[in-house]
């Protein structure tokens, strides 16, 4: 499994968003199913201590997320996708 790819300040229709994706490796990096996403409002108040702290969070909990779904055998991987069964 290979980590978490970064997309930092998506801006959509005025609303500021931090996302995370959790997915398996592949030869082509970032290119492999996902597993586990989420995202996190942010604001043009928040100050960057704030940001960060948001970012680890988030980032902490799609990981955890991932790891135990894929521990757990919850997951099965079709045409690279992934299909995650509750738990």
């Amino acid at each position: 499994m290979r980590p978490l790819v970064v997309h930092h300040n998506k801006v959509m229709a005025m609303l500021m968003l931090c996302t995370f994706q959790a997915h398996y490796a592949t030869a082509e990096l970032d290119e492999g199913p996902i597993i586990e996403q989420d995202i996190a409002r942010i604001s043009h108040r928040d100050a960057v201590n704030d940001l960060i702290r948001k970012g680890r969070i988030l980032e902490k909990n799609t990981l955890v997320g991932a790891v135990k779904a894929h521990l757990e055998d919850r997951i099965i991987v079709y045409n690279n996708k992934c299909v995650v069964f509750g738990d």
